[in-house]
């Protein structure tokens, strides 16, 4: 990963509070993809200051900065990461939520084929799969 959501924040001329800089490093430190109230949670306990509507317009800001990505998972939250982070796809368990990362080489390989195949040329892409556990 390249530079912090704190530089690029800086970089784009965002003014960086000491609770925004709170927030950006609890979103640079999470390995899962945390809504608003679990950044909240994350954040005071760092600085008990921070009110979950700071923590919505901070989101807010990154977001439209293109700092974070926003993800909808079905289960009704928008969940955050580092837009930044190295590229992967998702894979997400219905019965509990839970948000599994992974690349396949062969999934990349063939999106690109179906894109080339089309007369296109991939920019990017998400990939989201849903699935329950087999029993």
């Amino acid at each position: 990963m390249g530079k912090s959501i704190i530089s690029r924040s800086a970089e784009q001329g965002l003014r960086m509070t000491g609770q925004r800089r709170v927030i950006a490093q609890v979103l640079e430190d999470a390995d899962d993809h945390p809504d608003v109230e679990e950044l909240h949670l994350r954040a005071t306990a760092v600085d008990p200051g921070i009110s979950i509507a700071t923590v919505y317009r901070t989101v807010k800001l990154f977001e439209e900065a293109g700092l974070l990505e926003r993800h909808e998972f079905g289960d009704g939250r928008a969940r955050y990461e580092d837009a930044e982070r190295d590229h992967h796809d998702h894979l997400i368990d219905m019965q509990t939520g839970e948000v599994i990362e992974f690349v396949d080489p062969e999934i990349e390989a063939l999106q690109e084929k179906i894109a080339e195949r089309l007369g296109y040329r991939l920019k990017g892409h998400r990939l989201e799969l849903y699935g329950v556990k087999k029993t």
